[in-house]
């Protein structure tokens, strides 16, 4: 009798480790799927995508392939690039409705309502970089000291830092959302966070400069503007939740 009381608090949790591997194969698979899928979706449109990516580049710059297999690289990379981003809305869902179960009635509906806005500020700022930065730093790499020698980028080398633009704005326009989250947790507090608004500052700049190509201060700070607006977004974001957070023992 009283191995059987041993033995039984064992065998539950080996049940409840199954049932989650089997829950954790299951989201896996499904994941796998919405790859593939975005993959092959990706492939067909990558000679499109190629084009979209080109049209911020000035119509006259020419474009060279020094190499036999950098066409079939870049298509390669842009139909990779492109079918993650596809299947991106499938994997989030996936990791959510894998750790779903653990979660209460309140982070259940917060996580739900969080998930749009990832989505849009990621693409609003790939959207930022598309119509607007990246035009710019463009026409100052290639007509800079143009007298000198005429840009014949490589179709990879242009490839790879529009692509790598694009999604290093995209993740850093998260930020609001991230400081939400901080906050939400408790983790940091919209007067810590504002009192160190200076740094955020200095820091929007060193990030803009990493992310650009350029040397000129003009597209540098083109970036570091919106970076120092989305600190305050996310300031504005923090006092909101944070202040619910700090009320809820009062209210109990």
């Amino acid at each position: 009798m009283a191995e059987d009381t041993l033995n039984t608090p064992d065998d539950e949790g080996r049940a409840t480790v199954i049932e989650h591997l089997k829950e954790l194969r299951k989201r896996i698979l499904y994941s796998a799927i919405s790859i593939i899928i975005g993959l092959v979706v990706g492939m067909v449109f990558a000679n499109k995508t190629i084009d979209i990516l080109l049209l911020p580049a000035p119509p006259n710059m020419p474009r060279i392939a020094t190499d036999l297999l950098e066409n079939v690289s870049v298509w390669f990379q842009v139909g990779l690039t492109s079918g993650v981003i596809i299947a991106m809305p499938s994997l989030v869902y996936q990791v959510f409705a894998f750790i779903g179960p653990g979660l209460t009635k309140r982070e259940k509906h917060f996580v739900l309502s969080i998930i749009p806005a990832i989505a849009i500020m990621f693409f609003m700022g790939v959207a930022f970089a598309y119509f607007i930065a990246l035009p710019m730093m463009i026409n100052f790499l290639v007509t800079f000291n143009e007298n000198i020698a005429t840009v014949m980028p490589r179709i990879s080398t242009y490839i790879n830092m529009v692509t790598r633009i694009l999604l290093l704005v995209g993740l850093v326009f998260e930020t609001p959302l991230v400081i939400m989250g901080l906050a939400k947790l408790g983790l940091v507090s919209p007067q810590w966070l504002a009192a160190r608004r200076k740094w955020w500052i200095l820091l929007s700049f060193i990030i803009a400069a990493f992310i650009t190509p350029t040397m000129d201060g003009l597209s540098q700070t083109v970036l570091a503007i919106p970076l120092i607006l989305l600190m305050e977004l996310g300031i504005i974001l923090a006092r909101f939740v944070y202040k619910k957070k700090r009320d809820q023992p009062q209210a109990a």
